[in-house]
Protein backbone atom coordinates (compact mmCIF):
# COMPACT_ATOMS: atom_id res chain seq x y z
CA UNK A 1 0.00 0.00 0.00
CA UNK A 2 1.37 3.38 -1.03
CA UNK A 3 0.70 6.18 1.42
CA UNK A 4 -0.17 9.67 0.23
CA UNK A 5 1.52 12.31 2.41
CA UNK A 6 -0.50 15.06 0.71
CA UNK A 7 2.51 17.16 -0.32
CA UNK A 8 2.96 17.81 3.39
CA UNK A 9 6.24 19.70 3.10
CA UNK A 10 4.80 22.47 0.95
CA UNK A 11 1.57 22.51 2.94
CA UNK A 12 3.54 22.71 6.19
CA UNK A 13 5.53 25.68 4.90
CA UNK A 14 2.29 27.44 4.00
CA UNK A 15 0.93 26.63 7.45
CA UNK A 16 4.05 28.09 9.07
CA UNK A 17 3.74 31.26 7.00
CA UNK A 18 0.13 31.61 8.10
CA UNK A 19 1.11 30.98 11.72
CA UNK A 20 3.52 33.90 11.72
CA UNK A 21 1.47 36.30 9.59
CA UNK A 22 -1.95 35.52 11.05
CA UNK A 23 -3.46 34.71 7.67
CA UNK A 24 -6.32 32.68 9.11
CA UNK A 25 -9.09 34.07 6.88
CA UNK A 26 -7.76 32.54 3.67
CA UNK A 27 -7.20 29.17 5.33
CA UNK A 28 -10.66 29.32 6.85
CA UNK A 29 -12.14 29.47 3.35
CA UNK A 30 -10.15 26.38 2.36
CA UNK A 31 -11.34 24.53 5.44
CA UNK A 32 -14.93 25.47 4.63
CA UNK A 33 -14.44 24.27 1.06
CA UNK A 34 -13.34 20.94 2.48
CA UNK A 35 -16.55 20.78 4.47
CA UNK A 36 -18.58 21.32 1.34
CA UNK A 37 -16.64 18.51 -0.30
CA UNK A 38 -17.83 16.17 2.45
CA UNK A 39 -21.49 16.93 2.08
CA UNK A 40 -21.51 19.29 5.04
CA UNK A 41 -20.81 16.56 7.57
CA UNK A 42 -17.75 18.23 9.07
CA UNK A 43 -17.64 21.35 11.21
CA UNK A 44 -15.18 24.22 10.96
CA UNK A 45 -13.34 26.09 13.66
CA UNK A 46 -12.94 29.86 13.65
CA UNK A 47 -9.55 31.56 13.32
CA UNK A 48 -6.74 29.80 15.14
CA UNK A 49 -3.05 30.33 14.50
CA UNK A 50 -2.66 26.60 13.75
CA UNK A 51 -5.40 26.54 11.11
CA UNK A 52 -2.89 25.74 8.36
CA UNK A 53 -1.99 22.50 10.11
CA UNK A 54 -5.66 21.62 10.49
CA UNK A 55 -5.90 21.94 6.72
CA UNK A 56 -2.89 19.65 6.30
CA UNK A 57 -4.47 17.02 8.54
CA UNK A 58 -7.70 17.29 6.60
CA UNK A 59 -5.89 16.64 3.33
CA UNK A 60 -4.08 13.59 4.71
CA UNK A 61 -7.38 12.06 5.83
CA UNK A 62 -8.92 12.52 2.39
CA UNK A 63 -5.84 11.37 0.49
CA UNK A 64 -5.67 8.03 2.30
CA UNK A 65 -9.09 6.61 1.68
CA UNK A 66 -11.30 8.41 4.19
CA UNK A 67 -12.94 10.93 1.88
CA UNK A 68 -16.32 10.49 3.57
CA UNK A 69 -15.09 10.55 7.15
CA UNK A 70 -16.20 13.35 9.43
CA UNK A 71 -13.41 15.79 10.22
CA UNK A 72 -14.61 17.69 13.26
CA UNK A 73 -13.05 20.97 14.28
CA UNK A 74 -15.69 23.13 15.89
CA UNK A 75 -16.21 23.70 19.58
CA UNK A 76 -19.10 21.54 20.67
CA UNK A 77 -18.36 18.64 18.33
CA UNK A 78 -14.75 17.91 19.33
CA UNK A 79 -15.65 16.76 22.84
CA UNK A 80 -14.83 13.25 24.06
CA UNK A 81 -15.67 11.63 27.40
CA UNK A 82 -12.97 11.55 30.04
CA UNK A 83 -12.37 9.37 33.08
CA UNK A 84 -11.00 11.79 35.66
CA UNK A 85 -13.23 14.58 34.30
CA UNK A 86 -16.53 14.42 32.42
CA UNK A 87 -15.29 15.62 29.02
CA UNK A 88 -12.31 17.02 27.12
CA UNK A 89 -12.34 19.19 24.00
CA UNK A 90 -9.74 18.26 21.39
CA UNK A 91 -8.49 20.38 18.50
CA UNK A 92 -9.52 17.88 15.83
CA UNK A 93 -11.41 14.59 15.69
CA UNK A 94 -11.81 12.17 12.80
CA UNK A 95 -14.87 9.89 12.95
CA UNK A 96 -15.70 7.19 10.39
CA UNK A 97 -18.84 5.06 10.51
CA UNK A 98 -19.27 5.87 14.18
CA UNK A 99 -15.69 4.94 15.11
CA UNK A 100 -13.17 7.43 16.44
CA UNK A 101 -10.28 7.28 13.97
CA UNK A 102 -8.13 10.05 15.44
CA UNK A 103 -7.95 12.70 18.13
CA UNK A 104 -5.31 15.40 17.76
CA UNK A 105 -3.94 18.30 19.75
CA UNK A 106 -2.07 21.11 17.94
CA UNK A 107 -0.19 23.50 20.20
CA UNK A 108 2.31 26.33 19.87
CA UNK A 109 4.59 28.45 21.99
CA UNK A 110 6.20 31.79 21.23
CA UNK A 111 8.32 33.24 24.01
CA UNK A 112 7.75 32.78 27.77
CA UNK A 113 9.34 29.35 27.62
CA UNK A 114 9.87 28.72 31.33
CA UNK A 115 6.46 28.32 32.96
CA UNK A 116 4.73 27.55 29.67
CA UNK A 117 6.89 24.49 29.06
CA UNK A 118 5.78 22.97 32.34
CA UNK A 119 2.14 23.85 31.63
CA UNK A 120 2.26 22.26 28.16
CA UNK A 121 3.94 19.16 29.58
CA UNK A 122 1.37 18.66 32.31
CA UNK A 123 -1.47 19.29 29.86
CA UNK A 124 -0.15 16.78 27.32
CA UNK A 125 0.40 14.04 29.89
CA UNK A 126 -2.87 14.61 31.70
CA UNK A 127 -4.94 14.71 28.53
CA UNK A 128 -3.52 11.43 27.25
CA UNK A 129 -3.75 9.59 30.56
CA UNK A 130 -7.36 10.67 30.98
CA UNK A 131 -8.22 9.64 27.40
CA UNK A 132 -6.68 6.17 27.49
CA UNK A 133 -8.19 5.39 30.88
CA UNK A 134 -11.62 6.35 29.54
CA UNK A 135 -10.95 4.19 26.47
CA UNK A 136 -9.98 1.24 28.66
CA UNK A 137 -13.22 1.64 30.59
CA UNK A 138 -15.30 1.46 27.41
CA UNK A 139 -16.04 5.13 26.79
CA UNK A 140 -15.70 4.66 23.01
CA UNK A 141 -17.42 1.30 22.85
CA UNK A 142 -15.88 -1.75 21.22
CA UNK A 143 -13.40 -0.36 18.70
CA UNK A 144 -9.72 -0.48 17.80
CA UNK A 145 -7.45 2.12 19.41
CA UNK A 146 -7.59 5.45 17.57
CA UNK A 147 -4.61 7.54 16.51
CA UNK A 148 -3.85 10.06 19.24
CA UNK A 149 -1.48 12.80 18.12
CA UNK A 150 0.28 15.79 19.64
CA UNK A 151 1.89 18.39 17.37
CA UNK A 152 3.89 21.26 18.85
CA UNK A 153 5.30 24.32 17.06
CA UNK A 154 7.88 26.26 19.07
CA UNK A 155 9.56 29.54 18.20
CA UNK A 156 13.16 28.94 17.15
CA UNK A 157 14.92 31.71 19.05
CA UNK A 158 17.68 32.36 21.53
CA UNK A 159 15.19 31.82 24.34
CA UNK A 160 14.28 28.32 23.17
CA UNK A 161 17.78 27.23 22.12
CA UNK A 162 19.86 28.46 25.07
CA UNK A 163 20.89 25.83 27.68
CA UNK A 164 18.88 26.08 30.90
CA UNK A 165 20.02 25.28 34.42
CA UNK A 166 17.71 23.58 36.93
CA UNK A 167 17.80 23.34 40.70
CA UNK A 168 16.83 20.12 42.42
CA UNK A 169 18.28 20.38 45.93
CA UNK A 170 17.36 16.90 47.17
CA UNK A 171 17.73 14.55 44.19
CA UNK A 172 19.53 14.94 40.85
CA UNK A 173 17.76 15.82 37.62
CA UNK A 174 17.99 13.12 34.93
CA UNK A 175 21.20 13.65 32.92
CA UNK A 176 19.42 14.27 29.60
CA UNK A 177 17.69 17.32 31.09
CA UNK A 178 20.80 18.85 32.60
CA UNK A 179 21.68 21.95 30.60
CA UNK A 180 19.05 21.13 27.97
CA UNK A 181 17.39 24.02 26.15
CA UNK A 182 13.62 24.34 26.11
CA UNK A 183 13.61 23.14 22.51
CA UNK A 184 15.53 20.01 23.53
CA UNK A 185 13.19 19.49 26.47
CA UNK A 186 10.24 19.53 24.10
CA UNK A 187 12.02 16.99 21.90
CA UNK A 188 12.58 14.71 24.90
CA UNK A 189 8.94 15.18 25.88
CA UNK A 190 7.75 14.14 22.41
CA UNK A 191 9.93 11.04 22.46
CA UNK A 192 8.68 9.96 25.86
CA UNK A 193 5.04 10.65 25.15
CA UNK A 194 5.29 8.03 22.41
CA UNK A 195 7.62 5.66 24.28
CA UNK A 196 5.18 5.56 27.18
CA UNK A 197 2.30 4.99 24.72
CA UNK A 198 0.51 8.14 25.76
CA UNK A 199 0.36 9.27 22.12
CA UNK A 200 0.53 7.39 18.84
CA UNK A 201 2.88 10.08 17.55
CA UNK A 202 4.21 13.39 18.85
CA UNK A 203 6.09 15.94 16.77
CA UNK A 204 8.10 19.07 17.44
CA UNK A 205 8.53 21.82 14.86
CA UNK A 206 10.94 24.70 15.40
CA UNK A 207 10.37 27.85 13.39
CA UNK A 208 11.84 31.37 13.61
CA UNK A 209 9.69 34.48 13.56
CA UNK A 210 11.12 35.36 10.15
CA UNK A 211 9.44 32.24 8.70
CA UNK A 212 6.44 34.37 7.86
CA UNK A 213 8.33 34.97 4.61
CA UNK A 214 9.51 31.48 3.65
CA UNK A 215 7.71 29.03 5.95
CA UNK A 216 10.98 27.65 7.32
CA UNK A 217 10.85 25.03 10.04
CA UNK A 218 13.13 22.31 11.38
CA UNK A 219 13.19 19.27 13.65
CA UNK A 220 15.65 18.07 16.26
CA UNK A 221 15.33 14.38 15.37
CA UNK A 222 13.76 12.11 12.77
CA UNK A 223 11.63 10.32 15.35
CA UNK A 224 9.95 13.56 16.47
CA UNK A 225 9.80 15.14 13.01
CA UNK A 226 6.70 16.26 11.16
CA UNK A 227 7.47 13.70 8.43
CA UNK A 228 7.34 10.84 10.92
CA UNK A 229 4.10 12.19 12.39
CA UNK A 230 2.46 12.58 8.98
CA UNK A 231 3.58 9.13 7.76
CA UNK A 232 2.18 7.42 10.86
CA UNK A 233 -1.10 9.31 10.63
CA UNK A 234 -1.47 8.53 6.92
CA UNK A 235 -0.83 4.84 7.62
CA UNK A 236 -3.50 4.82 10.32
CA UNK A 237 -6.03 6.46 8.00
CA UNK A 238 -5.23 3.96 5.23
CA UNK A 239 -5.69 1.06 7.65
CA UNK A 240 -9.06 2.41 8.75
CA UNK A 241 -10.11 2.82 5.11
CA UNK A 242 -9.21 -0.82 4.44
CA UNK A 243 -11.49 -2.16 7.20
Amino acid sequence: MTLDLADFENRAREAVKAFWTGRSAAIQKQLEAGVEGQGGRAAVVGGKNMDGFLLLIQEIVRANGLGRAQILLKKGVVTLPGYFRPTKMWDLLVVNDGRLVAALELKSQVGSFGNNFNNRTEEAIGTAHDFWTAYREGALGDQAPPFVGWLMLVEDSQGSSTPVRDKSPHFPVFPEFQGASYAKRYEILCRRLVQEKLYSQAALMLSPETAGEDGAYSSLSDITSLRNFVAAFAAHCAAEAAR
